[in-house]
């Protein structure tokens, strides 16, 4: 029974640690976490297809595109005279813009999801897609409040992921949300010290 629960879903197990290992990587502000996110989103794109949750997949291609940009970013983004990128911040009129960006991705993407697609949750669905979209924005260009909207999609995600049954997923969820508050005390320290 086991074996064949691991035979019918091994891209989805596969996901999860290659997930994992870009998680690990990006709180440690690794360059390796490109590579491992670029693999994760390939697999995730076939596990959320088949789970109907198509905003999600959608997402999984725009975080192969922004791994790609991220990747690039940390190697070349750095001032002249630095070893590496340095952590930032959003200012407040910037905090304004991603939630205000947040909120009208979401409506309008909810709305043509519920008509266009079936999506299950399509409300939700659009809401991690759209917030998703923003976080790795920042994460590719290493502000430290990346970690705040993952902490919120995450939680989001994990209700998500219980409704539809995707236990592994879940499971990942939870590792992330975990991660995130660790990547963004981890990142703080940084901030200070100015790396």
């Amino acid at each position: 029974m086991i074996i064949e629960w691991l035979f019918n879903n091994y891209i989805e197990i596969l996901g999860v640690i290659a997930s994992l290992v870009y998680l690990y990587f990006s709180v440690r502000q690794n360059i390796w976490t490109w590579p491992f996110g670029i693999i994760a989103s390939l697999l995730y794109v076939l596990v959320f297809f088949e789970a109907g949750f198509y905003a999600d997949m959608s997402l999984q291609v725009y975080y192969f595109f922004i791994s790609i940009y991220g990747w690039y970013f940390w190697v070349y983004g750095k001032k002249k005279g630095e070893n590496k990128l340095r952590v930032g911040s959003l200012r407040r009129k910037e905090w304004i813009v991603y939630i205000f960006l947040t909120l009208i991705l979401t409506f309008v993407a909810g709305y043509f999801l519920k008509k266009i697609s079936g999506s299950l949750l399509p409300y939700l669905d659009a809401f991690t897609t759209s917030a998703s979209i923003l976080a790795t924005w920042m994460l590719a260009r290493k502000i430290i409040d990346t970690w705040l909207f993952w902490i919120v999609i995450d939680m989001v995600s994990i209700g998500m992921y219980i409704y539809k049954g995707l236990y592994p997923t879940i499971i990942l969820f939870v590792v992330y949300t975990i991660m995130a508050v660790i990547g963004y005390y981890q990142w703080k320290k940084d901030l200070k010290n100015g790396v």
